[in-house]
Parts: C-alpha cells; sequence; structure tokens
C-alpha cells in the first residue's frame, strides 16, 4: 500500500510546468488578473484605499453627508455596546448553567461561531439588536448577507450601515456580488429557482470571472468590503491569485458549489494550501459544506484540513437550520450532530438560513431562500417586508436555541466579540 500510495506523489517537475504556466507572459488568465490589479493602481493602492473607506470615521461621515437614517441606529448601537447593554458571555452562560456557571465551565478551545443568513436590510440588525437587549440573547458572530449590491449603494447608505456595524458589533460578514449565475450570464438557469438543484457552481461563463473580480476590487476600494462568497471554481482560483498578488482578499465558498465529500473536501483544501502567501495565510476564510454530510465526512476533512496547516485558517461553515422552503427537503436539523462533532472538531460555524422546524410550519409565511433574490421593491409591493424580517429574527431565535445546547454540553461560542 506505502508503495501505491508514493505513485500518487506529485513530482516537482510537474509543479514546475504549473508555475511556468501561470508565470507565462503570454497566459491570457495571468495577464488579465494582473492588468485589472494595475488598473487599480497596484496592490498596495489598494488596500490602503480600502483600510481607508473601512474606517469608522470616514464611514459615519458619508452616511451624515447623505443624511441617512441611519446616523442614529448606528449611534445607539454603539452607546448600547459601550454601556454593556448586552449580555455579557458570562452571564449568559449562567442564565443556562444556574448561578455559580460562567464561561469557565465550557470548552473554548473548539468554540463554535454562531452564523445566520441572510440579513438582507439593515433595520434588520437593528430590531435584532434590541430584542437580544430586551431578552439577553446572543447576537451571532458571523452574519451572511445575500442582497443586491448596487441595489444596497442606492439604499439610504444601507451598505456602509451594514459594514460600519460589524465593526461596531465584532462580527465578521460576507457580502455576496451580484456578478454571479442569476445575473443573466448562465443560460442554464431559468432563474433562481433553478439554482436549488444544481450543486456544483452557480456558473461564472466566458469572461464574467475578471468581471467579478472587478465588481470586488470596486466594492474593496470604494466601501472597504473585505470578504466575499464565492460560487464558482474559477473565481475561487481568482480569489486565490488576487491575494496571492498581495490584495486582501477574503471569501468564503458557496454551499452551492457542492463539498460534499472528503475527496472534494481535500481538492478545495490542496488549492488554498498551493497559494498560500509566503506566512501560511489564505484568502479562504472559510466554506459551506453540502447539506448532505455527516460527522464522519467532517471528521475525515479535519485531519485533510489539520495536515494541511489550514485548521485555524478555514472554518467549516456548517448548516444547521435550513429555510423551510426551496432548498432542501424537510424536516432538517442538524443541531444533535453539531453537539457530537463540535467537542472533537475546531473551527467550526453553526449557520441558521432558517427557524425551527415546528415553528416556521405555523406561519402565514414561512422562510423561502428564493426570496433573497427578491429586489426590495419587490418585497415592497408584494407586502412582504414584515414576514422575511419575521423570519429573520426566527433564525435568530434558532442561534441561540443552538448557543444554549452547547454551552450545556460544554462547548464555547462565539458570539459577536464588542457586544458580549
Amino acid at each position: 500500500m506505502t508503495d501505491l500510495k508514493e505513485m500518487l506523489k506529485i513530482k516537482a517537475e510537474d509543479l514546475d510546468i504549473v508555475n511556468q504556466l501561470i508565470t507565462n507572459p503570454d497566459n491570457k488568465q495571468t495577464k488579465e488578473l494582473c492588468d485589472l490589479i494595475e488598473k487599480f493602481g497596484g496592490a498596495k493602492a489598494i488596500n490602503e484605499k480600502a483600510q481607508q473607506a473601512r474606517n469608522p470615521e470616514t464611514m459615519m461621515k458619508r452616511l451624515k453627508e447623505m443624511d441617512s437614517p441611519y446616523v442614529a441606529d448606528l449611534e445607539w448601537l454603539m452607546e448600547q455596546r459601550d454601556k454593556k447593554a448586552f449580555v455579557s458571555l458570562d452571564d449568559y452562560c449562567k442564565n443556562i448553567l444556574g448561578k455559580n456557571g460562567n464561561t469557565s465551565f465550557v470548552d473554548s478551545s473548539n468554540a463554535v461561531t454562531l452564523e445566520i443568513s441572510a440579513m438582507q436590510f439593515f433595520p434588520w440588525l437593528m430590531v435584532q439588536a434590541r430584542q437580544a437587549i430586551e431578552k439577553k440573547e446572543l447576537m451571532p458572530g458571523r452574519i451572511i448577507r445575500v442582497r443586491n449590491m448596487a441595489e444596497q449603494v442606492e439604499d439610504k447608505g444601507d451598505i456602509i450601515a451594514t459594514a460600519l456595524a460589524m465593526q461596531i458589533i465584532g462580527a465578521t460578514y460576507v457580502e455576496s456580488l451580484d456578478t454571479r449565475g442569476t445575473d443573466g450570464s448562465n443560460v442554464h438557469l431559468g432563474g433562481p429557482d433553478t439554482i436549488t438543484g444544481y450543486f456544483g457552481g452557480i456558473g461564472q461563463p466566458n469572461n464574467h470571472p475578471v468581471k467579478w473580480a472587478e465588481e470586488f476590487l470596486k466594492y474593496y476600494t470604494t466601501y472597504g468590503i473585505k470578504e466575499v462568497l464565492n460560487v464558482n471554481a474559477g473565481t475561487i482560483l481568482l480569489g486565490y491569485m488576487m491575494h496571492r498578488l498581495g490584495v486582501d482578499i477574503k471569501f468564503k465558498i458557496s454551499v452551492f458549489v457542492g463539498n460534499d465529500n472528503p475527496y472534494f473536501i481535500m481538492w478545495t483544501l490542496m488549492t488554498a494550501r498551493l497559494f498560500c502567501r509566503e506566512d501560511g495565510t489564505t484568502p479562504l476564510a472559510g466554506f459551506n459544506l453540502s447539506n448532505s454530510v455527516n460527522n464522519e465526512t467532517i471528521r475525515g476533512a479535519n485531519i485533510i484540513r489539520k495536515e494541511l496547516g489550514l485548521e485555524k485558517e478555514v472554518r467549516f461553515e456548517h448548516h444547521i437550520t435550513e429555510t423551510c422552503q426551496a432548498i432542501v427537503n424537510q424536516p432538517y436539523n442538524r443541531r444533535d450532530e453539531l453537539l457530537e462533532i463540535a467537542k472533537e472538531v475546531p473551527n467550526i460555524s453553526a449557520k441558521h438560513e432558517g427557524g425551527e422546524i415546528e415553528i416556521e410550519k405555523k406561519r402565514e409565511h414561512p422562510s423561502n431562500i428564493l426570496e433573497y433574490f427578491l429586489t426590495k421593491q419587490e418585497i415592497l409591493e408584494q407586502g412582504l417586508m414584515e414576514s422575511l424580517e419575521t423570519n429573520y429574527l426566527d433564525k435568530h431565535h434558532s442561534v441561540n436555541i443552538t448557543a444554549k445546547a452547547l454551552i450545556k454540553s460544554g462547548i464555547s461560542v462565539i458570539a459577536a466579540k464588542k457586544l458580549h
């Protein structure tokens, strides 16, 4: 068996051939990317522009200049944070474990990141924050957005308000660029409803990967948006290459890419390793495992991740709940499996894309993943905004059920770090 395994070893000369391909001055793909980075002033200038755009004072000034109604909300959020209005993690643990319980009673080495998707509108975050104070709940430590980027820009500063709020509360977050298969580029898709049947990458045909990269650079330098969703093997490769060339991009790989077995996961992580910078960093912040994976697959994936030195770098983002409609067969809830695997595998996030099944079934309007693709105008015309906000708060409710279950089982959680 040892001899057979040796046959799989990649020869140095084969790696040399790949390097020759990548560095060939006539390589169209590499040249297009390098030209694009130069168009934006080079990697150093790009990162500096992004850092300035992400500066909290700069963001607040821009919001005030456009007379955004979200300024007051953000000032309130900072005030609540500073006066420690949100429940502390210690007190949250005491509420669950009893008055003698605190964070020292739970294992923080395998702390699970609390994740919610999708936070489409800034006002939802404020409703969520007020509820969290009132009910002594945790705000998630990771927030996913799937709202149209161009629409956010035009909506009273929503894109800036959200970016600033994430810094205020201490949460990581992800935006979803508009250059993706749902933009009409993929002729195989009849609409968002057909995406849910294709878990192998949504599609970025022809010259769309470079358009994706350009869109990222636009929002990175203008609004400081650093981490984005990645749905296609081509744009995943571009993300690795951009990072290697000095652009401080971060991305997470979507569930739609289809990482559903250890071989696929090994492919994903090997590529991340091969394109790491000299300091060992990778732009791959995490990736969603397929809804079909079981704990044995996650165990195997962790061995691969650890052997490649990416255990701390790359997060496994595991769906615990899913929307009631249009993506997976219900009932779907992986909380019990999470409680088991989190004791063994570090750096996992518990992603909540739906509410509790028994609650969802009673809703007049249960959650539906296809509604992520509705414009704000369509939502308002159909009178859905209140229902969608309720769906989002149902997900927040599920986040806290998971947090309580983890703490009861002796596992700590990562919530919004500056609030709790």
